[in-house]
């Protein structure tokens, strides 16, 4: 699905990813680690094309992406989430859903005049997809809320939900777990191994809370000072040496240990 071949990208004298490949299988769900700083967020950065790379190259199914803009990669079936979520506060969760899919025909005044049956009948095929999806994600008691008013994990599971709105190919989900206590964070893991299954997504997740890895991820990608370290299981990654030293004793090494 996203094929990545020695891309850096500098700001400065600083190169934040160096000269990094990997692949993301069609169909998986794949597990992006490492330390604070190890380059994730700013791979995810070039690849959903928020940032220009400095060279290498990023292909999706086959197609050189590079250097597309965000709006062209979302036409081809690209999404992200983000650490902190970007919800339109003052709508409810039914609303935010509905601003998503693309080229709705009451977008254009001509046809809100001239064509009100058919932008009627979008609104309204718009808002049964809306519904699907809250129905599906399990927040039918917040469908009417407004979205600055969820705690962070149900925006999460909002920001989630936007994916669900059009025909996305491949999710890149930037620490999904940050803030969001247990018991929706499982709903989010569920969540997001039935679409996988279900609904044949392909998923990247950044995420530093390793059971949430252990229950989605395989293959696992680690990152370090920019570049990609190590690949595989994530048993295999915690038996890693250059993995554990990466690490400098925190977090993996000590449940490597354990």
């Amino acid at each position: 699905m996203i094929r990545v071949e020695q891309l850096t990208k500098r700001f400065g004298g600083l190169a934040a990813v160096n000269n990094a490949s990997l692949h993301i299988a069609d169909g998986s769900i794949t597990g992006l680690i490492g330390p604070n700083g190890a380059g994730k967020t700013t791979l995810f950065n070039v690849i959903a094309g928020v940032h220009a790379p400095t060279s290498g190259k990023v292909w999706l199914d086959g197609e050189d992406i590079t250097g597309l803009p965000p709006h062209e990669l979302f036409h081809k079936g690209m999404l992200r989430t983000f650490q902190i979520a970007h919800e339109f506060s003052s709508l409810t969760v039914r609303e935010n859903l509905m601003m998503v899919p693309p080229d709705q025909s009451g977008e254009t005044l001509k046809d809100v005049w001239f064509r009100g049956k058919q932008v009627r009948e979008r609104e309204r095929q718009v808002k049964e997809k809306a519904d699907e999806v809250i129905e599906f994600l399990e927040i039918t008691h917040v469908a009417d809320e407004l979205a600055g008013n969820l705690s962070g994990g149900q925006k999460k599971l909002l920001e989630l939900g936007r994916t669900m709105m059009v025909d996305a190919k491949i999710v890149f989900l930037d620490e999904v777990g940050a803030g969001v206590n247990r018991t929706l964070l499982n709903t989010i893991g569920d969540a997001i191994i039935r679409l996988n299954k279900e609904r044949g997504y392909t998923f990247c997740v950044i995420e530093h809370d390793m059971d949430f890895i252990d229950k989605l991820c395989d293959p696992v990608i680690v990152m370090a000072e920019g570049t990609v370290l190590a690949e595989g299981t994530l048993a295999e990654i915690k038996a890693n040496e250059q993995v554990i030293e990466a690490y400098l004793g925190t977090g993996l090494k000590n449940k490597a240990a354990s």
